[in-house]
């Protein structure tokens, strides 16, 4: 049986690539899961359809990142903490604060799991954030925590 393969199915392909599979594998158990649908001529065309709408999807997102990550890494960006003695925070700075920061500086829109924390940033002064907006661009966010 041949099938288009909906989802990532180990052992047998990654999404939209058609391949052969035993018949009973094909009917009894990526079909009714919806890993998979059978390869007619019109669900071929069907995700050739949708293929070329993702690759333009992709492209359009490839392009808005670089412009955010060029404002990210233009634009410091500051948040105001309390602080004991020698500069310490009374806690650290999370990546949900910054990216409330991100929001009242810029007015961008950044997902919270983007951004990655190499240590915890329990200290005033500037420190470099990474934001990874798609996959293979990362921005540098410089980050200044200052004192209450």
């Amino acid at each position: 049986m041949r099938v288009i393969l909906l989802d990532n199915v180990e052992g047998v392909g990654k999404k939209g690539e058609t391949h052969d599979v035993k018949d009973g594998f094909g009917r009894n158990f990526l079909v009714p899961r919806r890993l998979a649908m059978p390869a007619t001529l019109g669900n071929i065309k069907k995700v050739q359809e949708q293929a070329k709408v993702i690759i333009q999807k992709r492209e359009k997102d490839l392009k808005t990142a670089s412009v955010v990550k060029e404002r990210l890494e233009e634009t410091p960006v500051t948040i105001k903490k309390k602080t004991g003695v020698d500069g310490k925070l009374f806690g650290s700075v999370t990546a949900k604060e910054i990216v409330d920061a991100i929001k009242k500086a810029m007015d961008l829109d950044v997902d919270r799991r983007t951004v990655r924390i190499d240590e915890p940033i329990k200290m005033t002064g500037v420190h470099t954030v990474e934001v990874h907006l798609e996959k293979g661009i990362i921005a540098q966010l410089r980050l200044e925590v200052e004192e209450e």
